[in-house]
């Protein structure tokens, strides 16, 4: 039951993610002009704005001019009621499964965001670091290597504030070491090589998932964006030296599978 009106809330966060998605690229308000049409900018009826159901209704189509609907809409309010159902399943109405359901969300706006216009929205990026942050001491981030290290220092600190460093080191330091390695290659090529974006977005994963589901992502994404980006330059028979390849699309993607893979583990 509570996983069914999780599911249905995530459709309508996946409604609102689509208007993030659309709008923050391309620095617009998501709070005003009302929802229209990108093709004919009628205004888009109550009736025609209910997720999954009205493209459905519409068959992909304005009802005004009949324009095609991006496929995206419907794909990421699925995506996102998916992911709040199946958080809620695994951690049932708790902290643990509102830190879930977010994090899930913010990733599914980044995956479709940098997919679309190459852009990772701050609004997502630092944001989500700071929210990432303020979940820590309620939430235990599911890590301790910055615990070994305070160990081996010779201080202990509270359940609380070990989660918040926790959290703050898995942010910052990948992020500080990826923003390292993207210099010196653009120092060593005279291009870049790794966007600033992408530096901001492993932060906020850092932040939720501590440093070893940082790096998870860093190294599961990057093969993914190798593998997958080299054979959609093949099929579209593009140049690799200049193809644009969405990172952050791809450490959305792994940072989802660290999300269900590591889990969480409540404060003691």
């Amino acid at each position: 039951m509570f996983e069914l009106l999780a599911g249905l809330f995530g459709l309508l966060i996946g409604s609102f993610l689509n208007v993030c998605i659309y709008r923050w690229p391309r620095d617009l308000s998501v709070v005003r002009p009302r929802s229209h049409c990108t093709s004919c900018d009628s205004q888009i009826a109550w009736f025609d704005n209910v997720p999954v159901f009205s493209y459905a209704a519409l068959r992909g189509r304005c009802r005004d001019c009949a324009a095609p609907i991006h496929w995206r809409y419907p794909v990421v309010e699925l995506l996102t009621a998916f992911s709040f159902a199946w958080f809620v399943a695994q951690h049932g109405l708790t902290p643990d499964a509102a830190k879930y359901c977010v994090f899930a969300a913010m990733l599914i706006g980044l995956i479709f965001s940098d997919l679309e216009m190459l852009i990772l929205p701050d609004e997502f990026t630092i944001g989500g670091f700071i929210i990432g942050l303020a979940f820590s001491p309620f939430v235990r981030v599911p890590d301790s290597t910055f615990a070994i290290m305070a160990d081996v220092a010779g201080f202990r600190l509270g359940p609380r504030a070990a989660s918040f460093a926790e959290a703050a080191f898995g942010g910052l330091f990948p992020a500080v070491v990826l923003w390292l390695l993207g210099w010196l290659f653009e120092k060593l090529r005279h291009k870049e090589g790794l966007g600033f974006g992408d530096v901001k977005m492993i932060a906020m994963i850092g932040a939720f998932l501590g440093i070893r589901g940082a790096l998870f992502t860093v190294c599961v994404g990057s093969v993914l964006g190798v593998v997958i980006g080299l054979l959609w330059i093949k099929l579209t028979k593009q140049d690799a030296s200049t193809y644009p390849l969405p990172l952050g699309t791809f450490l959305g993607i792994a940072s989802l599978i660290a999300a269900v893979a590591i889990g969480n583990l409540p404060l003691q």
